[in-house]
Formats: C-alpha cells, sequence, structure tokens
C-alpha cells in the first residue's frame, strides 16, 4: 500500500518535516523512529518520551444499557470500574480468544469510551453493534473525534506541571481527568504501554500539533525526545505487554496468554466464558518470557524448538532489549516448557540456540501511585 493511500494522523507533516522513518503500521502511515531506536527507548527509561499514538480507535458506548453490553461482550467485570477510572479488558470470541484488547475509561454513570487498536476498530464496532441488538445502548465510532499523545517516562509528571496547572502529580495510575491544557479540552490519563510512568492525552485532532509542539519545548530541559514505532515495541515488551496479532488472538485463549487477572467469571455470564473455563482447567500452551542463553536475537516466528530438537512452538515477539542489554523474547511453548528456568532451543536462522524461561515482566518499575 503506498504512503497516498495510507491513513494519518493529524501529525503526519510533522513527522515527515522532521525527518522520520516512516513505514505502514496496520493501515497507518507511522514514524518508526526519528533518530535512533536506543536514544529514544532511553529516553523513556531515564527522562521522558512523546509518542504519537492517534491511530489508536475510539468507541463510545452510552445509555441505561451500556454497562450491560459491555459486561456481556468483555471479560472484566465493567461494574468494578468507578467514574474516573480506566480498566485493561478484552472483547472476547466464542471460542475464549480476544476479538481485541482495549482500555475502558468510565466517564460518567452510564458512558464510557472504549480505546482499540487501530486494525481492529471496525471489526470491533461492528460485533458490538451487532451484540447491541439485545441491549439498545447508543454506539458510536468516535475515533475521528480524537487525537491520542502519550508523554511517557519518569519526567512525565514535570514535563506537564512545566506547562500546566493540572494536578496531574495526584492522578493515580489506571485514572483519568477532564480540563483544558493550553486552552484545548483535554483527557488526561495515567496510562501507557511502555513499561514506565506517563500519561496519555485524549484531544481533538485540530489541537494535536500545538499541543504535540508545546510539549516538547517544555520537556526540553528535561531531555524529551519524540519517539517512534520501535522504542514503543521495545518499551513494552520488556514490560511484558501483549501486542495484539502476536501475543494475543481470536485463537489463543486469555487464560493461555497469562490474562486470567482480567477475567471475572463470577460477573455472570458473558461471551466465551464456557469456553475459557474449560481452556483454565486444560491449558495445552502458556505464554512465556525468555532470555537467550547464547547469543542470537529473536524475532517474532521463530520456531521454539525442544530438546529433542522437535518443533513445539514460535516466538511471538522478540529483540534485544535496551534495557537488559539481552535478547529476549516471548512465545507460546507446551505447558511442559512453561515453568520459570525450564529451556527450549530457539531456531535464529540457521543455529538452534538455547534460551530458558523467564518471570514476566523483564523490567517492572515500581509505582507510588
Amino acid at each position: 500500500m503506498s504512503s497516498t493511500t495510507l491513513n494519518k494522523t493529524p501529525l503526519h507533516d510533522w513527522h515527515l518535516q522532521s525527518g522520520a522513518f516512516m513505514t505502514d503500521f496496520g493501515g497507518w502511515h507511522l514514524p518508526v523512529r526519528y533518530q535512533s531506536d536506543k536514544q529514544e527507548h532511553q529516553a523513556v527509561r531515564e527522562a521522558v518520551g512523546l509518542f504519537d499514538v492517534s491511530h489508536m480507535g475510539e468507541l463510545l458506548v452510552e445509555g441505561v444499557s451500556a454497562a450491560d453490553l459491555l459486561q456481556y461482550t468483555t471479560c472484566n467485570d465493567i461494574s468494578k470500574i468507578s467514574v474516573g477510572a480506566a480498566r485493561y479488558n478484552a472483547l472476547t470470541t466464542p471460542a475464549g480468544g480476544a476479538w481485541d484488547d482495549l482500555l475502558v475509561y468510565r466517564l460518567a454513570e452510564e458512558r464510557y469510551l472504549l480505546v482499540v487498536n487501530a486494525a481492529n476498530q471496525d471489526q470491533d464496532f461492528n460485533w458490538l453493534q451487532e451484540q447491541n441488538s439485545q441491549f439498545g445502548a447508543n454506539l458510536r465510532n468516535v475515533g475521528s473525534d480524537y487525537a491520542l499523545l502519550a508523554l511517557q517516562g519518569p519526567l512525565a509528571v514535570d514535563v506537564l506541571e512545566s506547562i500546566s496547572d493540572l494536578p496531574v502529580r495526584d492522578l493515580r495510575y489506571y485514572h483519568f481527568l477532564e480540563g483544558e491544557l493550553l486552552g484545548c479540552p483535554v483527557l488526561l490519563s495515567r496510562t501507557g504501554y511502555t513499561a514506565s510512568d506517563g500519561f496519555e492525552l485524549y484531544l481533538s485532532p485540530q489541537h494535536a500539533e500545538a499541543i504535540w509542539t508545546k510539549l516538547l519545548e517544555g520537556g526540553a530541559s528535561f531531555g524529551i525526545e519524540p519517539c517512534g514505532l520501535s522504542a514503543r515495541d521495545s518499551l513494552r515488551l520488556e514490560g511484558g505487554l501483549h501486542l495484539y496479532g502476536h501475543e494475543l488472538g481470536q485463537d489463543i485463549s486469555l487464560y493461555e496468554a497469562g490474562l486470567g487477572w482480567i477475567i471475572k467469571p463470577e460477573k455472570g455470564d458473558f461471551i466465551g466464558k464456557e469456553a475459557l473455563l474449560r481452556s483454565k482447567e486444560n491449558p495445552q500452551r502458556k505464554l512465556v518470557g525468555f532470555q537467550m542463553q547464547e547469543f542470537g536475537i529473536p524475532r517474532h516466528g521463530f520456531p521454539i524448538l525442544n530438546q529433542e530438537e522437535q518443533t513445539v512452538g514460535s516466538v511471538t515477539s522478540g529483540l534485544l532489549s535496551p534495557t537488559l542489554n539481552a535478547p529476549i523474547g516471548m512465545a507460546y511453548v507446551p505447558t511442559e516448557l512453561s515453568e520459570i528456568s525450564s529451556t527450549f532451543l530457539v531456531q535464529v536462522r540457521k543455529r538452534r540456540l538455547a534460551a530458558e524461561v523467564v518471570r514476566l515482566p523483564f523490567y517492572q518499575i515500581s509505582r507510588s501511585t
């Protein structure tokens, strides 16, 4: 697909003018990097980085039956989300897989904002609309109403405080506030996809470049870097965070994916519940984190072999960790190879190299909020 036919964020021209290397990502023309993958990654780990993630999709669910629709179509407990809070969730398939993983923001008692993966936005909307025939909630695709910026890193709060009077330091993890930033209405949440502290800013596309520019200006003294998809991927992998199409999919049980903590069978009936409970009792495979014991960089799709050199799985994500300076990855393996310290082989091109199962996440910060 040529760049002229790809979707573009409101910051597309800024990225091009700044010399970003661009790529097709889920039908969007997005920046991979501006200068250096490692430099951008380290900025988020040690200082602060700014991402344009306006390709993400947004769906609005409103009305007296909004919660009922979401309780039935997702696995987490919608009733436990207070107004002003967000929760990680998944749209479940009848077979116990995921149509998508998403964030659910409770904007008001009967108003929810769903933030979904860009490539799945239309599919998610159509699936919810089909299920909504028995509920009658007000469902709208509002993706074109939002730009989304992610300010991530230990100094993100300092950058925001330098340009705003919003009470961002006291904002708790997975909570949000609504206010004005430089005169622009914004929903600001303490969330992110980088295994770091940080914030995500939802705002009108018409204000995106002004806010982006001001954040870069305000963050200059804090070492801010604009960051692309490559750093976002290495940061999320170090945090053991799932990527749809890699660690998640329609044919992957959420229990096998290690997401039992978002599955709440006690809440009542929901799509895929029975299939998920069967998977919990008899999992055939599990998602694990691993570190290479011999040097070689694992990549998505590389085969996993047991000690008898039989193919038993494949790498879902892998790279050379900038923080750990070691090759790491995630993979689905048979349950007998899923225990910590278990070993297997990874086919890295023509070599079969030893790897060891390690505890996820590879990297974790302590949170005071």
